[in-house]
């Protein structure tokens, strides 16, 4: 287990960190500090609940500590995945060299081309593989610079970026420790030239990013279309994820090949695994799943913290080799997909209840982003709310259509629980029943939002008293029919028989006037 503490940055407060281990006998597998933000992570092995009852707040009385709590990776560990993560994922094959020319080291690309794997290499000339350039007079030479250079691997053509790699040294001075080769094949630079002369900047044309933080978005997500890695996209209802996930699709090399859907939670289980990956019929009417259908595309996985735990599973070896079974069927099927999901839930936190499984959130998270809620990007509101009034007077037929100023500073500072999505339906709502061209309040069917209360009634008319009855005599007659005798339904109400029948004829409900 891994543990954050939030502290002073003072001296010593590390040692009295440790002093609290040796003492009770806890190995430390790993310790970082982040001397920036205060923050300590260390590394133990997995404690018992009493253990961490006990052991935590002695941790909390050292001077200048301000909190601890668990948490599920060290700073370092979140980037060596990220670093693995686009190493692996990279469309060009990478081969590193230490300073005597001998391979240090290559992704999974580089070892297909080779025909070998990375320990089968490493430690040898670089010469033995690739021709064309003489890497060890280049690595002697004074002045080491950023090369490109045609070379041959295995008969075939690349044009290589050769980088040089210095690490801080001791004295300030950066030191040489070797090169990095990016190979790029004549089929990769011709896809490279098609996308300059047709570039696909406009993919992500059909989402509003007035604001900055969606600006932010927009780049972090065209960055991880290129990436043929899993991406996670969160954010509330209504915020736009299916569509980010379609974005970063087309913007991808896999635009040409099918984008399928499965909302995880609109399907029970058995019918969410048919879905996804078919199912066998020894008849020969066999169903193809979704992974079967998308080979070569994107599967997109909306709301994917609903996906039971079998499905879990079954979706973990998806994302490891491409592989899985149709149900009933014995025989694997591979295929090369691309996995996109989304969550308007806190997965992490389903993690550490233990409803969610760790090792495939690691897998989903590497590569992920989060699309901050309406209310957090105002500057995107009245953009959004005229594309949608103006899309509706087209549908429409009609002319020109506009919002009043009072009507923009409305839309502005409403809360928006229910975001873009909400945002489009009470625009086009207003649009199509506003007999002028400029809408105003008055025609926005908004109810009354608290974050704290949510939804509220805009017209309630009457006294307290009338509100309590109301609410009684629909309970009533919702548990009347499954609870027909007076008798239970006072038990179930936790009220005196004589109570519930008053009730009952107050409000008129009865065998005659209640559907059983």
């Amino acid at each position: 287990m891994r543990l954050k503490i939030t502290c002073q940055d003072r001296v010593g407060i590390a040692q009295e960190v440790l002093a609290i281990l040796v003492e009770r006998e806890i190995n430390l597998k790993g310790i970082e500090a982040v001397t920036e933000s205060g923050e300590i992570y260390v590394h133990i092995p997995d404690l018992e609940f009493s253990q961490l009852q006990d052991f935590m707040p002695q941790l909390r009385l050292i001077g200048g500590v301000t909190d601890v709590k668990t948490t599920t990776h060290m700073p370092s560990e979140r980037e060596h995945n990220l670093l693995e993560t686009i190493v692996r994922t990279l469309p060009d094959p990478l081969i590193s060299i230490d300073i005597r020319a001998n391979v240090y080291g290559l992704n999974e690309l580089a070892e297909q081309k080779l025909g070998l794997k990375e320990a089968e290499v490493a430690g040898q000339p670089i010469s033995h593989f690739i021709k064309g350039f003489n890497f060890s007079k280049y690595l002697d030479s004074g002045e080491i610079l950023p090369h490109t250079r045609k070379l041959r691997l295995h008969d075939e053509d690349y044009v290589a970026d050769i980088l040089p790699i210095y690490v801080p040294g001791e004295s300030g001075k950066e030191v040489f420790t070797g090169a990095l080769l990016m190979l790029k094949s004549e089929a990769r630079l011709g896809q490279q030239i098609s996308a300059f002369k047709h570039p696909k900047g406009n993919d992500f044309v059909g989402i509003q990013a007035s604001s900055s933080q969606m600006r932010k978005v927009i780049r972090e997500a065209r960055r991880m279309a290129g990436l043929d890695s899993a991406i996670l996209i969160q954010g509330e209802t209504g915020t736009g994820k299916e569509l980010l996930a379609r974005c970063c699709h087309n913007a991808s090399d896999r635009s040409e090949h099918p984008f399928m859907i499965l909302n995880c939670a609109a399907l029970p289980d058995d019918a969410a695994e048919t879905e996804l990956f078919g199912k066998y019929n020894p008849d020969g009417q066999s169903k193809r799943g979704l992974f079967d259908l998308a080979d070569g595309g994107t599967v997109f996985l909306d709301e994917v913290a609903e996906m039971s735990p079998k499905l879990q599973t079954k979706l973990i070896r998806v994302l490891q080799d491409g592989s899985f079974r149709r149900i009933d069927d014995e025989n694997e099927i591979k295929v090369n997909v691309r996995i996109i999901c989304s969550t308007n839930k806190d997965l992490l936190e389903l993690v550490q209840k233990g409803e969610f499984r760790e090792d495939l959130y690691y897998r989903l998270n590497v590569l992920g982003v989060t699309i901050p809620a309406l209310r957090d990007r105002r500057a995107d509101i009245i953009p959004l709310a005229e594309t949608f009034l103006n899309r509706s007077a087209k549908l429409n037929h009609r002319g020109e259509m506009f919002i009043d100023e009072e009507c923009r500073e409305f839309l502005e500072h409403y809360p928006w629980p229910g975001n873009v999505r909400q945002l489009e339906n009470v625009i086009l709502r207003a649009a199509s029943l506003v007999e002028g061209d400029t809408i105003s309040i008055e025609h926005l069917q908004l109810p009354t939002f608290t974050r704290d209360h949510g939804y509220l009634e805009q017209e309630f008319n009457g006294t307290l008293e009338d509100a309590v009855k109301g609410f009684e005599a629909d309970l009533l007659r919702k548990l009347y029919p499954a609870y027909p005798s007076t008798r239970q339904l006072a038990k179930k109400l936790s009220l005196s028989h004589t109570a519930i029948a008053n009730k009952l004829r107050e409000y008129n409900i009865n065998k005659k006037t209640v559907k059983i």
